[in-house]
C-alpha cells in the first residue's frame, strides 16, 4: 500500500522572529494550495509551530530532528518550498538527505 502523506519542508529558525513569523505564514498558504489539490501534507512548521510557542519549546533543528524523520517514514515524498535560505538550512538539508535515505520522491516548489 502506498503511503498517503506527503512532506513540505522550508526553512524556519531564523534570528529575526518576524522572518520565522512569515516563513510559518508562507508554509502554510503553501499547504492549504496543495491540500486543495487533494495531497495529505504533513508541514513540520505548521504542525508544531504553536505547539513549541504555547509550550515555550525550542525552535531549532537540533531538538525535532528527531520528530520530522519520524514523520518523513510515513511519507511517499518530499516537497521543499524554496523560501529564502532553503538551500542554507541545516533542517531543510538534513530533511533531504533524510528523504533520499528513504527513497522518497523529491520535488520542489517555488513560493507564491
Amino acid at each position: 500500500m502506498k503511503k498517503p502523506l506527503v512532506y513540505l519542508a522550508t526553512p524556519y529558525t531564523h534570528p529575526d522572529k518576524e522572518v520565522q513569523q512569515a516563513r510559518f505564514e508562507a508554509v502554510n498558504k503553501a499547504a492549504s494550495k496543495l491540500m486543495l489539490k487533494g495531497l495529505k501534507i504533513f508541514s513540520p512548521i505548521s504542525h508544531t509551530h504553536p505547539i513549541a510557542a504555547a509550550g515555550e519549546m525550542p525552535t531549532g533543528w537540533e531538538f525535532w530532528r528527531d520528530f520530522d524523520f519520524a514523520y518523513l517514514s510515513h511519507c511517499y515524498k518530499i516537497i521543499v518550498l524554496k523560501l529564502e535560505g532553503w538551500e542554507q538550512s541545516v533542517g531543510v538539508t538534513a530533511e533531504i538527505a533524510m528523504a533520499k535515505e528513504l527513497g522518497l520522491e523529491i520535488e520542489y516548489m517555488e513560493p507564491e
